[in-house]
């Protein structure tokens, strides 16, 4: 009794899932890492996590990459507005790193990045990451983690770990799914319709396609604006619609959001064990979220379009599309998977409610501000088969090649969305976001040879061993090879101890290699505390700017991690796992801080023929250590004539600290402006150290009840004035599924029952109090508390 009320005390999010593969006690699976087919997860030499979709389902969320964090605590997923096209596709992170140190897989293959570079204040500054939620819920059947470096068995980018997104396969049968929502403030309704579908294709073949649209209402959280809105009167009184005047004018919260979706995922037998397959889908976003309220007072207003000010709206639209054909057939021995893919995805931006205020009474008010689009190709082999090794075993040996072609184009916006007219000498470009110039347009691509080997043998019942490398050769920078060691040794029926070590490397994005822009930002006036507009240039490393500055070109981030870990599985059902780790990063890539042009007469002059008053850059900037510690642990009871009860719980620590700083030395005593402390915090305690959840879930007859109590912990937020530490917050999600039939479940819950809050901001940068919660980082948002119903009609 007192090991069962421990087990609910520490028990585990990983799973449900797991928990019916391990009772079962005979279902072999097979998952991300790791090439042998096991019992469960818990059988690996490296931590992984599977998450079902019914476990996606359970969290109440709409969005994968929002449930994946309620679902994964190792996985974060923060809050940011106001931050531009970041808005609509934000960053997320796996146990603390950077976004694009995570690789994404669907079924297994590289899935391409987002277009858009995270530009703003925002965890993962300076990186381009995928965007998860291209990818329907409606079509996952379940999602893998992999919680350890991966780059000699996948590639670049697989540094913190790897996502594999695995698809629906029913070959009959599906679901309709519909969901409506709103926040306990009455903003934010919610409502999406997914569909699912399996069909046969012949005897051994099949189709499932999922369908999925998504509307979400804007939130605002905005305080209102106690400025002055209106110039004085010629005797020097206010004018009287400062009374009248609604002062909540600016945009603080959720986006205003459409997302539709279609994927498909099918395969058929061609003859004997030769299947051909194929998956991809299509997704078209479109998103509204507000910049910076503009003063009917303000130099930078045009009274005579905008009489009472006005509010830029960012409208992008996102599409993504995918499509991978491939091929799986026997030679002999050998098993041979060959593959073709393609996936692009593209993020327009778009201006409404703005002016280009140089161009006078006659702006146009609604601007097409550019493109930004990534593309990528790529082929793979892989081979593989088993030879008899000593002590009776089995040696798996993989080894396979891939050629990869990455496209980066970005297109200049409309000239009104850039050029700066002759009227009254104000400021030019589209406000809110200035569109790109024909300078700034680019069209450039890369390519990259892979080669691998992979080592796996299960040697005893009680000890695993695999061993992998891998060389890659890049078109822009050169080769590098990589190489992994993992074991796992049982030490009895119910505990086994389990380690890795590994190299592995990150090449620089084509975004990183080949974006640039010349957009405005606003920092606040140290004396007033008004946001002031500075037009500020990204420069990419085929500026001539950038070479005047000495700025070397990239080259690719080199990692090293370790990992330690225990796995406890009892006959009770109760299963522990225990992973500790360390990955040190070399040549982290970032996106610097500005240099101004008057920083020294040298640096002003290369800002000649440039727009620009500062200039920021991507550069091989830091040395980090991460170190961490992850707890997954799950435990069912069987309540007897009370129903059935699973308790889980998880917790991740992660923390990072920067070994060494390194900047170009032409730009010596620029540190302070390339580097400061406000990116020094972004990098390190903007980052949750602590998270972790517990859940319940009970089920009794045709009733199920969830219960999850998510813990996020300290987090530090760096202002220009200040830092500030913001203290830890629970939120507690709370839903229960009635089956009405055999086909049909209702659900109905709340997220954030008890309606949680980030604390303040200071009052001594709030933005006159406009700003109340930080814009970005934010663990868990701050929307307050959202109730919800959910109708499931499965056949």
């Amino acid at each position: 009794m007192f090991r069962n009320l421990v087990a609910l005390a520490v028990a585990a999010t990983l799973p449900a899932p797991l928990l019916a593969a391990e009772q079962g006690g005979v279902e072999r699976i097979e998952v991300v890492g790791s090439r042998i087919a096991l019992r469960t997860a818990t059988d690996s030499a490296a931590p992984v996590d599977i998450i079902s979709a019914e476990d996606l389902a359970a969290t109440g969320q709409l969005e994968t990459a929002k449930a994946l964090q309620f679902a994964a605590p190792s996985y974060s997923f923060p809050f940011s507005s106001v931050t531009d096209g970041t808005d609509a596709v934000r960053p997320a992170n796996l146990r603390g790193m950077s976004p694009d140190h995570t690789l994404v897989l669907v079924n297994g293959k590289r899935r391409h990045t987002s277009a858009l570079v995270h530009l703003s204040g925002t965890v993962g500054k300076g990186s381009s990451n995928v965007d998860l939620n291209a990818i329907p819920m409606a079509a996952i059947k379940r999602i893998e983690i992999l919680r350890d470096g991966a780059a000699a068995q996948y590639g670049s980018d697989a540094i913190a770990g790897v996502i594999n997104v695995v698809l629906k396969d029913a070959d009959q049968g599906g679901s309709i799914s519909t969901h409506l929502g709103q926040t306990y403030e009455g903003d934010g309704e919610q409502l999406r319709l997914g569909l699912n579908h399996g069909m046969q294709l012949g005897n051994e073949g099949f189709l499932n396609l999922s369908l999925e649209s998504h509307h979400k209402n804007p939130t605002n959280r905005a305080g209102n604006d106690p400025r002055q809105q209106y110039p004085e009167l010629a005797d020097g009184s206010p004018d009287p619609r400062e009374e009248t005047f609604d002062r909540n004018n600016h945009h603080v919260g959720d986006s205003d959001y459409q997302n539709y979706g279609l994927f498909l995922n099918g395969g058929t037998a061609i003859s004997g064990d030769d299947q051909l397959y194929l998956f991809g889908g299509y997704s078209e976003r479109e998103s509204s979220s507000g910049a910076f309220y503009r003063r009917a007072k303000d130099s930078r207003n045009l009274t005579e379009i905008y009489p009472d000010g006005f509010l830029p709206q960012i409208n992008p639209e996102i599409i993504d599309t995918s499509l991978l054909v491939g091929y799986e057939f026997e030679l002999g021995e050998w098993s041979l998977d060959t593959s073709a893919g393609y996936g692009r995805n593209s993020f327009e931006y778009r201006v409404r409610n703005s002016l280009n205020a140089s161009l006078g009474p006659t702006s146009p008010t609604e601007f097409d501000a550019g493109k930004l689009t990534t593309d990528e190709l790529n082929l793979n082999l892989d081979v593989s088969r088993y030879y008899d090794f000593i002590n009776d075993s089995e040696l798996v040996v993989a080894l396979g090649a891939s050629w990869r072609n990455s496209g980066y184009e970005v297109e200049a916006g409309e000239p009104a969305s850039y050029i700066r007219g002759d009227y009254q000498g104000k400021s030019g470009g589209s406000q809110g976001f200035g569109g790109f110039t024909p300078e700034s347009a680019v069209d450039e691509e890369r390519h990259n040879l892979g080669l691998y080997l992979e080592l796996e043998n299960q040697y005893s019942d009680q000890f695993y061993w695999a061993a992998a490398a891998r060389y890659e050769d890049y078109s822009d920078f050169g080769s590098n090879t990589s190489w992994k060691l993992a074991g796992r040794w049982d030490l009895t029926d119910a505990l086994a101890l389990r380690a890795t070590t590994n190299t592995g490397f990150r090449a620089p994005s084509v975004q990183q290699l080949y974006f640039t822009n010349i957009s405005t930002f606003f920092d606040p006036d140290p004396v007033t505390g008004e946001f002031v507009p500075r037009e500020s240039g990204t420069f990419n490393t085929l500026a001539p700017i950038t070479q005047a500055l000495g700025v070397n070109e990239l080259k690719p981030e080199i990692a090293h991690s370790y990992s330690l870990g225990l796995v406890y599985s009892h006959d009770s059902g109760l299963t522990v796992t225990l992973d500790a780790y360390r990955i040190d990063v070399d040549d982290r890539i970032i996106l610097s801080g500005s240099v101004d042009k008057e920083s020294s007469p040298q640096i002003e002059a290369l800002f000649a023929g440039t727009n620009a008053e500062s200039a920021r850059f991507f550069i091989n900037g830091l040395d980090t250590r991460t170190q961490g510690l992850d707890l997954v642990a799950t435990q069912e009871f069987d309540l007897n004539g009370w129903g059935e009860l699973k308790a889980n719980l998880a917790y991740a620590y992660n923390d990072t600290k920067i070994q060494s700083v390194n900047l170009p030395t032409i730009l010596s005593g620029q540190e302070a402006q390339l580097f400061d402390r406000r990116e020094e915090v972004r990098a390190t305690d903007a980052n949750l150290h602590h998270k972790g959840n517990i859940g319940f879930t009970h089920s009794l007859g045709d009733l199920t009840t969830h219960l999850r109590f998510s813990y996020f912990g300290t987090y530090t937020v760096g202002y220009s004035r200040s830092e500030v530490e913001y203290d830890a917050k629970w939120t507690t999600d709370l839903s229960a599924s009635y089956a009405l039939t055999d086909a049909l479940t209702l659900t109905a819950g709340a997220q954030n029952l008890f309606d949680t809050y980030p604390e303040k901001r200071p009052d001594d940068n709030n933005f006159n109090g406009i700003f109340l919660y930080p814009l970005t980082n934010t663990p868990f948002g701050f929307n307050g508390g959202y109730y919800y119903l959910d109708l499931t009609y499965s056949y």
